[in-house]
């Protein structure tokens, strides 16, 4: 395997705090589209979160609504079915994308509106994607670009056509730090060579233990457009099904 295709566990095991992630890809089988978004949390009210099920994709809830002090930035649809595409982001801009792509434009043209998050020191970086019906796919990544923190700079990466066995990861921040840096370079070149639930547990039990907070996997089938989905809420382990 090339030097350039990663392992999404080394990866994962290697960086105790990569905050959000989106992983889009392939099955070795070239019959599914795989996608995968996790989030992270290293305070209080970032980890008081699930994942929840909404008629057109999840939804992050608190875990216990008496604890969330701020619900701004945290609380947002992860993962939208927006007409024939699928979009997954780590906040509130899945519905600006939604709306731009109800309007008959393009998920860039929604992002051009948008910026990295205002929580300062950190300004996080808003990764997003989009997967097509044809099964091709879509990442982005906009980040603070100056130390004095007023410029913004957009990065847009589109896979006209997914390698069986292989997707692409993007987080939010490139390691732990105070502030957080910001993810650096083009998405990375992972394989994927597993079925959904040995997949799902191979990203769950390869994230940090005190960090991680959920994890939502999803295969679709390409010719029929059916889809099988995991969820794993670190506050629910151990309870019964």
């Amino acid at each position: 395997m090339s030097k350039n295709v990663f392992d999404i566990s080394n990866e994962l095991m290697s960086n105790a705090y990569p905050g959000r992630g989106i992983i889009f890809g392939r099955t070795l089988d070239n019959k599914q589209n795989v996608v995968a978004y996790f989030i992270m949390g290293r305070s209080e009210n970032s980890r008081n979160r699930v994942f929840v099920e909404t008629e057109d994709g999840i939804r992050t809830e608190a875990y216990d609504p008496s604890k969330m002090t701020d619900p701004s930035l945290i609380i947002y649809h992860p993962v939208r079915q927006c007409g024939g595409k699928l979009v997954v982001t780590n906040g509130d801009q899945t519905d600006t994308i939604c709306e731009y792509l109800k309007e008959g434009k393009s998920y860039i043209d929604a992002l051009r509106t948008r910026q990295f998050e205002p929580d300062a020191p950190n300004y996080t970086s808003r990764i997003s994607g989009v997967i097509n019906e044809d099964g091709s796919y879509s990442l982005s990544i906009l980040k603070n670009f100056t130390s004095d923190r007023t410029s913004n700079k957009r990065f847009f990466y589109e896979y006209d056509k997914p390698v069986p066995g292989l997707g692409h990861f993007i987080h939010t921040y490139q390691c732990d730090g105070d502030p957080l840096p910001p993810f650096r370079g083009e998405p990375k070149c992972i394989r994927i060579e597993k079925p959904i639930k040995q997949f799902t547990e191979l990203l769950w039990s390869s994230m940090n233990e005190q960090n991680k907070v959920a994890l939502f996997v999803r295969y679709i089938d390409l010719e029929t457009g059916a889809y099988w989905q995991e969820i794993r809420n670190k506050h629910e382990e151990g309870k019964d099904a």
